[in-house]
């Protein structure tokens, strides 16, 4: 079991849905039935894209555990990283974590390259660039919610095109540091994608960072398309389904695993992400993840749907359709969020200030003048509550005298 930390409850996306590891050794024929298992790359049209783009020029940030670069599947990939665990080596690429395979199989699922032909796992963009941010929600001298904020901003700063997020905070809350990285990743132009979570592993409703205005939230669906009970958290919050059982990635030292959960739909996304931004260079993040929610199967006559949300991706129709063009995230404005919920906690001259403290700023003569009035206009009040307090005592002194004569009488 992972540690709770004292003041947040984290699933790490790692621990939301590993089945029983299933491993095998990397000879020919047992690498080429890796590749027959991948059922999603026919059926969710990412063969076809190849056709237009295998995701060449684009970069996909994997902030996870670590990529073990060395994997036959791998070879070339990963460009560059570096560790936010205090764990790890400078690169990113040395797992760490209490399962450490996990950073490996997510990023062979967004841009593995394969081995041979047909052989090893092959990602959705085979040909995009993988940058490594390693990092550990078991342990390390920083919090996991500050390793995430530094990762995402290293992600940006070494030229990520997509990050892809296979972790969960387990609440739809998240800390302010992530406010200004992800801020900063929408500011600069990066597609952000996170996995929804696994309801199988108590994640009931989805949780940050899938819950932030402008990410681009994953759930997962089964084999035959449907929802799945186990490996898909719900909410309103989720844009589109990918397939999270069945599913085989690559570890590292060489090997293959099969596994289940959102931590795998999350990467098949990032690299159908990336084929949309190596097709269309010119596009913006806005109309990227527009785009993909555009031209997702939808599942129900409601659009979005708490359960599928726009539907099931389709990577051909994402790269082929015409789209309108949007001004801006359908997912919304983190910005915006900020303002309009951090505004009580942050400092307050963020804020734009009415009249009231437009005249306070114009400083000690308004003040003075104010003071003045209050003195002016109090003064007559002053004068005539003076006398009658006196009246009164006078009063009261002489009906004390008149009462004691009548005693000594």
């Amino acid at each position: 079991m992972l540690k709770r930390h004292p003041f947040l409850s984290w699933v790490v996306a790692l621990s939301l849905g590993l089945t029983p590891a299933l491993v095998f050794s990397v000879s020919p024929a047992q690498a080429d039935q890796v590749r027959e298992r991948q059922y999603w790359l026919k059926d969710y049209g990412i063969e076809q894209a190849w056709a237009i783009t295998r995701g060449a020029g684009v970069t996909i940030a994997i902030i996870d555990t670590g990529v073990d670069g060395s994997h036959q599947d791998l070879a070339g990939a990963v460009i560059a990283g570096a560790d936010f665990s205090g764990l790890g080596s400078a690169d990113g690429q040395t797992p760490v974590g209490s399962d450490r395979r996990h950073g490996t199989m997510v990023a062979s699922l967004a841009a593995g390259r394969g081995n041979g032909a047909n052989a090893g796992v092959i990602g959705s963009a085979p040909e995009a660039t993988i940058i490594s941010a390693s990092v550990s929600f078991s342990g390390g001298a920083v919090s996991p919610d500050d390793q995430i904020a530094r990762a995402v901003r290293f992600a940006v700063d070494s030229g990520a095109d997509v990050i892809s997020l296979s972790l969960t905070r387990n609440t739809r809350d998240w800390p302010e540091t992530w406010d200004d990285a992800f801020r900063y990743a929408a500011d600069r132009d990066v597609v952000v994608i996170a996995a929804a979570g696994n309801r199988g592993s108590g994640t009931v409703a989805v949780g940050a960072p899938a819950t932030m205005p402008g990410v681009l939230a994953v759930g997962g669906v089964t084999q035959e398309g449907v929802a799945s009970d186990a490996a898909s958290s719900q909410g309103i919050s989720l844009g589109v389904m990918a397939p999270s059982e069945g599913l085989v990635g690559a570890i590292p030292g060489g090997g293959y695993v099969t596994w289940s959960g959102t931590s795998g739909s999350a990467p098949i996304v990032a690299g159908i992400a990336a084929l949309v931004r190596a097709a269309f260079p010119n596009m913006n993040a806005e109309n990227v993840i527009n785009r993909i929610l555009m031209t997702a199967r939808p599942v129900s006559d409601q659009v979005p749907d708490p359960l599928y949300g726009y539907g099931l991706v389709n990577a051909f129709e994402a790269v082929t359709r015409d789209v309108p063009s949007v001004s801006a995230n359908p997912l919304g404005s983190l910005a915006a969020w900020i303002t309009l919920h951090r505004r009580q906690e942050g400092n307050p001259t963020v804020v734009p200030l009415g009249p009231a403290a437009a005249e306070e700023e114009v400083g000690a003569p308004v003040r003075r003048v104010l003071v003045s009035d209050v003195r002016r206009e109090t003064l007559p009040y002053l004068v005539t509550g003076g006398f009658a307090v006196a009246l009164l005592i006078v009063l009261v002194v002489g009906i004390t005298r008149v009462l004691m004569a009548r005693r000594t009488r």
